[in-house]
């Protein structure tokens, strides 16, 4: 290739990778609070049964009467791992008026490893496919992780986030729901 048309190539490449990744961009900006697709706020939940670290049963009916939090996350997560603290403190701030329910996308082990670490004490279940087709139901089709659901106590869904949660944002969400 003669040196002017490799210069246009160049030229061409970049332009059209730059073009790319703003595309991209926007749209992973777009998406980063709301679900890939499924429920909307305001729906009734769509309920889960899956296993704890233990494997005994839990389900939403367990948590009846209570706001709930669900929090979609894996160990390999990062931005799951950095919201895990925020999310056990606001675990223990409202432990009467809501149920904090870590779902986790993951082997129970190092499930278990992880949450011994950190100290977490809310609600933990585990699972792989169990796991990703309640997450689908839930909204999140893709599967991307986290995505955090806030539930009333009437199980109706309140807030979809897709992403990680900011205290800020978390603490605004759940006065309208659970007050202070």
């Amino acid at each position: 290739m003669t040196g002017w048309r490799l210069w246009v190539s160049v030229v061409i490449f970049g332009v059209l990778a730059g073009a790319g990744l703003a595309w991209f961009t926007n749209s992973q900006t777009r998406q980063a609070d709301r679900p890939v697709a499924g429920i909307s706020e305001g729906d009734f939940q769509p309920g889960f049964e899956l296993a704890n670290m233990n494997g005994e049963p839990v389900s939403d009916g367990d948590f009846a009467g209570r706001a709930m939090l669900v929090n979609f996350w894996a160990t390999w997560c990062a931005p799951c791992r950095r919201e895990m603290p925020l999310l056990a403190a606001v675990s223990k701030k409202h432990e009467h008026e809501l149920a904090v329910i870590g779902i986790a996308m993951d082997d129970a082990g190092r499930v278990r490893e992880f949450v011994d670490e950190l100290g977490i004490d809310y609600t933990i279940l585990v699972g792989m496919n169990d796991v990703l087709e309640t997450q689908r139901a839930w909204g999140n089709s893709a599967g991307a992780l986290p995505y955090t659901v806030l539930v009333d106590s009437e199980g109706k869904i309140r807030w979809l986030h897709l992403g990680e949660v900011g205290e800020d944002q978390l603490d605004a969400e759940l006065r309208a729901v659970v007050g202070n």
